[in-house]
């Protein structure tokens, strides 16, 4: 086991990743960590995530199942922000993150195909505050929404568990040079797969 996880360049991060490994249970903290980002925490959790997986290597599956299920449950918060509280929370949420602009554009794609939309801000390095308010102010279909949410998070959290067995400490370092390639590469990967089980 690793004592001492790298750090990443991020100093916000890294305090989240001391916090989380001086709690007695990391499993609850990183779980909130996730919904917490997932909502209203500005910074790419992969950064905590990362050394936390190379500190817990034997506990990987169930770090990436903790995050995933931190997740989607701050993705239906965020939902029913979206649908209930667009136009105070949901407003306040997007300009406070400066998220304005993004949101107008990623409406505008997602209004033409909403699925593989939603897959590719649940994949990409895009802000999943994003999604979840845009699919709640529409009406997009809640059970759809958490399906993807579902496929795109999955694919993110336990692919990268599994580079990290991998690759070892090298993988943060190259995620930060790399994270928007990296999520466009799973972003291809994610809709093969939901293409084939869809249509095979």
């Amino acid at each position: 086991m690793i004592q001492e996880p790298p750090k990443s360049n991020n100093a916000q991060a890294n305090k989240w990743l001391e916090r989380t490994l001086e709690s007695k249970h990391v499993l609850w903290m990183i779980f909130v960590l996730s919904m917490l980002e997932a909502t209203i925490i500005p910074i790419p959790l992969e950064l905590v995530l990362i050394p936390l997986l190379l500190h817990e290597r034997e506990r990987w599956f169930a770090i990436a199942s903790a995050t995933l299920a931190g997740c989607l449950v701050g993705a239906s918060i965020g939902y029913g922000i979206g649908l209930f509280l667009f136009d105070t929370a949901g407003q306040w949420l997007l300009e406070t993150m400066n998220y304005q602009d993004a949101f107008n554009e990623f409406k505008a794609e997602f209004n033409a195909d909403g699925f593989v939309t939603l897959l590719l801000v649940g994949i990409t390095p895009i802000p999943f505050q994003v999604g979840m308010l845009t699919a709640g102010s529409t009406g997009y279909p809640f059970l759809l929404f958490m399906f993807a949410a579902l496929i795109a998070r999955g694919i993110r959290y336990y692919g990268l568990a599994v580079l990290v067995n991998w690759l070892g400490e090298r993988i943060l370092a190259w995620w930060q040079k790399q994270q928007k390639r990296l999520g466009w590469s799973v972003l291809v990967a994610g809709i093969a797969v939901y293409l084939i089980v869809i249509f095979v």
